[in-house]
């Protein structure tokens, strides 16, 4: 008889614990190691006249203390309208802590638990992430696109190449060669030239211009002009200045008058050696021209 006694005495005190937890609650609702968090226990409402709230603190006689948990205040507000109990605390280990009796204002709150969450799930074994990417440098952007880009580039030319970069090549050097060509023959008229107006033998200077013009007359044509007389220019005048009518007869004409003074026996005049210079520079200008236009006719054709 005196064991059922105890036991039942023992029931109704864990029944009584257990309904004084119920109600209470934690702000916030899930709180985790080191997080500050407030137990709220509502009361019942405070019909007495003592409506002033206590408030204990670490300073206070009595305070509560526990190994796990850091009670930074306690709080008992007292209301007409319903009082309740504020438990400001700090947890330091995770699982179901059981707080101590807690005696505020002559009454004591006993059975009060909170549960804390821990930061690492315990449910699943701790797993090692993987190792973090590395961090991009400044620019490495733009010199990967720029390099992708050069390649892209690059293959294209090479295909470019492969089909038309040989031809194109081929014209470029043809246009070199010949511009090449009346540049030379340019500052060849400009050196004798100024061996004229210098007194230089006059009759060395015809010989020279004579050579020169023809080197240059068969670098154009493709013919051996050195070997041509007077007359036989005539029909490559045809080739050369696309039928530009007025100048058909200049190269005729030139070669018969330098060829007389050349081999005349008699002494050259300076005037008349310049005006053959003069012919000359004109001539190649209206030449050149009509090589130009030759050049713009034949790419034309062939695109």
């Amino acid at each position: 008889m005196k064991k059922i006694t105890v036991l039942v005495f023992f029931i109704l005190i864990c029944a009584a614990a257990h309904a004084q937890n119920n109600g209470a609650y934690l702000v916030p609702r899930s709180i985790y190691i080191g997080d500050p968090a407030v137990l709220v226990l509502p009361l019942p409402p405070d019909s007495s006249s003592r409506s002033q709230d206590i408030v204990l603190t670490s300073l206070s006689p009595g305070f509560p203390s526990h190994a796990d948990i850091d009670f930074q205040r306690i709080t008992l507000e007292r209301r007409t309208g319903g009082s309740r109990l504020m438990i400001e605390f700090t947890a330091f280990v995770p699982g179901l802590l059981e707080l101590p009796i807690i005696e505020i204002g002559g009454e004591h709150f006993s059975g009060l638990a909170v549960t804390v969450n821990s930061m690492v799930d315990n449910r699943s074994s701790v797993v090692l992430s993987g190792p973090a990417s590395s961090l991009a440098m400044p620019g490495t952007a733009f010199m990967l696109y720029g390099t992708m880009a050069a390649v892209i580039v690059f293959i294209l030319s090479a295909i470019w190449f492969m089909f038309k970069g040989r031809t194109f090549l081929q014209r470029l050097g043809e246009k070199w060669k010949l511009w090449k060509s009346f540049v030379s023959m340019k500052s060849t008229e400009k050196r004798l030239r100024r061996s004229v107006l210098r007194g230089g033998n006059k009759r060395l200077i015809l010989d020279k211009l004579s050579n020169e013009f023809r080197l240059f007359l068969s670098f154009l044509s493709g013919h051996n002009c050195r070997a041509m007389t007077a007359r036989e220019f005539q029909q490559l005048s045809y080739e050369l200045l696309n039928n530009q009518e007025k100048e058909l007869s200049f190269l005729l004409e030139f070669f018969n008058r330098c060829d007389k003074l050349r081999f005349s026996g008699k002494n050259i005049n300076t005037k008349e050696t310049l005006q053959l210079l003069a012919d000359m520079r004109r001539f190649i200008g209206t030449l050149e021209k009509a090589k130009r236009v030759k050049t713009a006719q034949k790419e034309a054709g062939a695109a």
